[in-house]
């Protein structure tokens, strides 16, 4: 919170203060000792939004104070729109934390919670961050979502969303669990274990045919591994380095998986300095599945981090590649812009690839905590399908 910079006059008490008595025949002067002097001037109380402007202004002195503390949580709440949700209200949460041993200039551990629901009947809640061990020798990242989607259906196959009118109802209730422990071999390089459960139920559809007769209760139990490579100096919200992500997972049938398939997913970005108080960011992103994945777990073009704008689903199948670079520019005090250019593909083999469609947008930046932005993003895709999107963090 912001200090309270209201001016109160300060009493000189450096000789006795002096109080006049009136009488009809004499003036009486009394001394007060100097330990009855009260400071009768009252503090103006805060008004609402000056108590709101406080939450989200930090000076210099709080902002390094806060960086030193071993645990923060911030809330903040917005709207949202797209053309697939409708409109909706958001709440996000960020909780920054340190474990023992983890002391300050080390970044601390940072989850964040989120909440969402539509006029169209979406809602999500879940958490998901990363928590650093002393001297970040170790690190486990977590998730745990649980949505409902009424979203539209057009089946699996880049032909298959081409057709406009080509989909069905499709209301999906959906969870996942993830884990990932990992740890330091040398300088920013580490690899570790995985696990993951996916779980995802259709209720009825008028176009059964649309499934390819598949079941619309699958769950997904994996297990593999990641290694990682992590030089930026801020995991949310980088100004520079470099991260490179690889998870190999496998979903066999010993493990009572109907569908079975094995998942690789490579996610490479880097940032950098360009001019004053602009950072550009580029990022490369690619899925691979072999084998039999599920309608449910198939790779789907669209969310708020890549590929912002289109219609989440319409485009799925086997494989997904995207790329995107962003310009973020800081445009005055906590203030900032960001656009962005890119593009995407989903194919299921060598010769499907080859149906790219474009990506863009702009959006506004709000660092409401010291490197921990606010972002109200609007994405542009083909066929004039765009959306409006509120969240915490950079999208990548």
């Amino acid at each position: 919170m912001a200090l309270d910079c209201t001016q109160v006059a300060a009493q000189d008490t450096s000789a006795p203060a002096m109080v006049e008595l009136a009488d009809t025949t004499a003036t009486m002067v009394v001394e007060q000792p100097d330990s009855l002097v009260v400071d009768t001037v009252a503090k103006p109380r805060r008004g609402f939004f000056q108590r709101v402007a406080d939450y989200f202004t930090e000076t210099e002195e709080e902002v390094q104070a806060n960086a030193r503390k071993k645990f923060r949580v911030s809330f903040l709440g917005g709207p949202s729109y797209s053309s697939d949700t409708g409109f909706g209200i958001g709440v996000a949460g960020v909780a920054n934390y340190r474990l023992p041993g983890c002391d300050y200039p080390q970044q601390p551990s940072t989850q964040t919670v989120f909440g969402n629901i539509t006029t169209k009947g979406f809602w999500a809640v879940g958490i998901e961050g990363t928590t650093l061990f002393p001297h970040e020798d170790k690190r486990l990242n977590s998730e745990l979502v649980f949505s409902y989607s009424p979203r539209n259906f057009w089946g699996m196959g880049y032909e298959r969303g081409e057709v406009k009118d080509g989909y069905t109802k499709l209301h999906q209730y959906s969870a996942r669990v993830a884990l990932e422990m990992l740890f330091r071999l040398k300088g920013m390089f580490y690899v570790g274990p995985a696990v993951r459960w996916d779980f995802a139920k259709s209720g009825k559809v008028d176009r059964e045919e649309l499934f390819e007769g598949q079941d619309r209760v699958v769950r997904n139990y994996g297990f593999g591994f990641v290694a990682l490579y992590d030089s930026r100096d801020v995991m949310n919200n980088a100004y520079s380095g470099w991260y490179f992500y690889l998870c190999q997972l496998f979903r066999p049938k010993f493990l009572a998986n109907r569908y079975a398939f094995s998942t690789t997913d490579v996610k490479l970005c880097h940032y950098r300095r360009a001019w004053t108080g602009c950072v550009i960011a580029g990022e490369f992103r690619t899925t691979f599945n072999f084998g039999n994945p599920s309608w449910a777990m198939m790779s789907m073009l669209g969310n708020t981090s890549t590929m912002r704008g289109y219609y989440m689903g319409q485009y799925r199948d086997k494989h997904i590649t995207t790329v995107q670079v962003e310009f973020r520019q800081r445009v005055y005090k906590r203030n900032g812009l960001v656009a962005w250019v890119g593009g995407g593909c989903v194919y299921h083999d060598g010769k499907s690839f080859k149906n790219w469609m474009p990506n863009y947008g702009i959006g506004y930046r709000f660092e409401f905590r010291n490197r921990v932005n606010v972002r109200l993003d609007y994405g542009f895709g083909k066929k004039g399908q765009s959306g409006f999107m509120f969240s915490v963090n950079e999208a990548f």
